[in-house]
């Protein structure tokens, strides 16, 4: 079945390419960028730099859900993201998301120009983003996550990944569709690093067909970018050193069902996928 993504400005067609979605965060305290690219000038020099490169898709974020990082207000995080996605969306022709779990949050950056919000939560922390995404008509990704903000990478691991991230799959999208999402509104993440162990991380990647045929209808994202059990398997490779291991893993996933990378690297994940997209067309 061939998988198409609705926003509320475009569709994306998955027959031809994977989608590469560019990550930019406007925080002081991301695990890997954190402080580059809080001034506006600078998070517009790198969406262009991205852009030239080849994104389909800039994630925007005001808020650090690395290990160990502290919830913002509301308004910080509208202060940081909504300038940003404005020039933006004055200056170039691309889809936008607004990475947040709050719908305040979410409402002001679709304001701003944003048409994707991708919720961490999976619409737990906010059901509101849920009702935002029914009205607007915007895409919306749910990642699956556990616990509360403050304890989300501190749930034990359960016993069967595949099963609980199916499990919260099916949680998310009966949630959102009860505000009136459509089907070809969702995109599903099944949230590489959130709570989970080094193996099951592994593990996702390794089976992620088993949960791409099962939600069929709905595209996949996969977040490996630059994250911390990439930098264990590397010998304790720094966040800097780990692009190759993130393309490892980006095209394993690809190769068993992802639609989507998002990534901080665009040119070099580009390249390599340009070549896993065509192989797969000689299948």
């Amino acid at each position: 079945m061939q998988k198409k993504w609705q926003t509320s400005e475009r569709t994306f067609d998955f027959g031809e390419k994977t989608l590469v979605m560019g990550i930019l965060n406007i925080t002081p305290d991301s695990f890997s960028d954190g402080g580059n690219f809080v001034k506006i000038e600078s998070a517009l020099r790198q969406a262009e730099q991205m852009i030239e490169e080849g994104a389909d898709i800039l994630d925007v974020g005001g808020e650090s859900t690395r290990p160990g990082s502290v919830r913002v207000t509301s308004d910080e995080e509208i202060q940081r993201v909504v300038p940003v996605i404005e020039e933006i969306k004055k200056q170039f022709d691309i889809a936008i998301s607004i990475d947040t779990s709050k719908s305040e949050v979410a409402n002001e950056a679709i304001d701003a120009g944003a048409e994707i919000i991708n919720d961490i939560s999976g619409l737990r922390f906010d059901e509101g983003i849920g009702r935002l995404a029914a009205e607007t008509r915007c895409g919306l990704i749910l990642m699956h996550s556990r616990g509360e903000f403050e304890n989300m990478h501190k749930q034990k691991s359960v016993e069967s990944v595949l099963e609980e991230i199916s499990f919260g799959f099916n949680r998310s999208i009966e949630k959102a569709k009860s505000y009136g999402v459509n089907t070809e509104q969702i995109c599903l993440d099944v949230g590489i690093g959130f709570s989970k162990t080094r193996k099951q991380n592994l593990e996702l990647i390794s089976k992620l067909r088993v949960l791409a045929d099962e939600f069929d209808e709905y595209p996949m994202l996969i977040g490996t970018s630059r994250k911390s059990f990439i930098g264990k398997i590397l010998d304790d490779a720094p966040v800097g050193k780990r692009l190759n291991g993130s393309i490892a893993a980006n095209i394993i996933a690809v190769l068993h069902g992802a639609n989507i990378v998002r990534v901080h690297d665009v040119a070099e994940n580009i390249e390599a996928l340009k070549i896993v997209n065509q192989i797969e067309k000689c299948k």
